[in-house]
């Protein structure tokens, strides 16, 4: 079983890496058959795709993908561990969503707004600042020992799905760990999701 889930995954990644800038709709079956086998008592009728690899978001209903998005997942790669600043793989969780109804570019710390609006950067360069702005969704971790528990806790290590003021950095890692998106972009996937809603994180 463990051969036919590394033979399907390196399947999906030789797709992905050869059907262009966007992932192939066809591949969305493949996919999911992946990963009904890896987690098997999930449900993914509706779940979050982001594949680091390709710095993209998907979020998926059914066979489709109804929505894709521009992100930046970590300068430093794709690692679980607590002051890696990497961004951390494996199945998680939309655990809490802040930030509804703010204004757009809205400073979140601590997820709680400031009251102050970031100035989107569209420059491809960093401003050495980590600004959290409009949306955020804080994911929990679902797997023991890879994103949840001790050293990899995912929640504990606040991983989210966020705005950024460095949107000009979008499509290429650049964040330290979580998943940047443009502000509208981010605002758009927090209307359409839930709380529970399923995050796949894979390097493909």
């Amino acid at each position: 079983m463990k051969k036919f889930i590394i033979q399907i995954a390196g399947f999906l990644a030789l797709s992905l890496s050869v059907s262009g800038a966007d992932m192939n709709p066809a591949l969305v079956g493949f996919l999911k058959e992946y990963l009904s086998i890896k987690y098997r008592d999930t449900s993914f009728d509706r779940f979050i795709y982001v594949a680091a690899k390709k710095q993209k978001l998907y979020l998926i209903e059914g066979e489709e993908i109804i929505a894709s998005y521009n992100i930046s997942t970590a300068k430093n790669g794709i690692g679980q561990n607590s002051g890696s600043f990497k961004t951390p793989a494996g199945l998680h969780q939309i655990a809490e969503k802040v930030g509804e109804d703010l204004p757009i570019n809205s400073i979140i710390k601590q997820k709680v707004a400031t009251g102050e609006l970031a100035r989107p950067i569209e420059i491809a360069e960093s401003t050495n600042q980590d600004f959290i702005t409009s949306r955020v969704m804080h994911l929990k971790g679902m797997e023991p020992q890879v994103n949840s528990g001790g050293k990899v806790d995912s929640y504990e290590r606040g991983i989210f799905i966020h705005g950024t003021h460095e949107e000009g950095l979008i499509g290429q890692a650049a964040s330290k760990g979580c998943v940047r998106m443009t502000n509208s972009d981010v605002i758009d996937l927090f209307q359409r999701v839930e709380v529970g809603t399923f995050v796949v994180i894979l390097n493909n």
